[in-house]
């Protein structure tokens, strides 16, 4: 690829904890979203907008660059937090469900995205979801 190519490539990434479990409590949500940011943005040209959820399920917002393989860095993401948060806590605690959503969306959509994911517990308890950003698979 071109080293002077320009993209704006954004996504919205969802998965969820295996049997949606509720494992991200109060104690584990902190270091888990820390970590998700600092292990993101480990791969260049990565930008996270914000990373949200609730117990049993994460949100990122990020920009990523057209090289990066979307499949496989999702899955060092949740294979390395999985790991880094049961070695905090010293059990065996966090495991993720196969799979994961992600949808793209131009830059004019950004701000409603990102307060989406920064609002999670809040949609979540009124039921104001947006549909096609809590999935993870391709069932109508």
């Amino acid at each position: 690829m071109a080293s002077h190519a320009f993209s704006e490539i954004y996504l919205h990434i969802t998965w969820h904890t295996k049997d949606n479990a509720q494992v991200i409590t109060n104690h584990i949500e902190e270091p888990l979203h820390q970590y998700l940011q600092s292990r993101a943005t480990e791969t260049q040209a990565v930008e996270v907008h914000s990373i949200g959820g609730i117990e049993d399920h994460v949100h990122m917002v990020v920009r990523v660059p057209p090289t990066l393989l979307i499949s496989e860095w999702i899955g060092q993401l949740k294979g390395a937090s999985s790991h880094e948060i049961n070695k905090r806590v010293r059990r065996s605690l966090l495991h993720w469900q196969e799979g994961y959503g992600v949808v793209s969306f131009g830059k004019q959509a950004l701000t409603k995205v990102v307060s989406y994911v920064q609002n999670q517990r809040e949609h979540h308890a009124r039921g104001t979801l947006y549909p096609a950003l809590e999935r993870v698979d391709d069932e109508e």
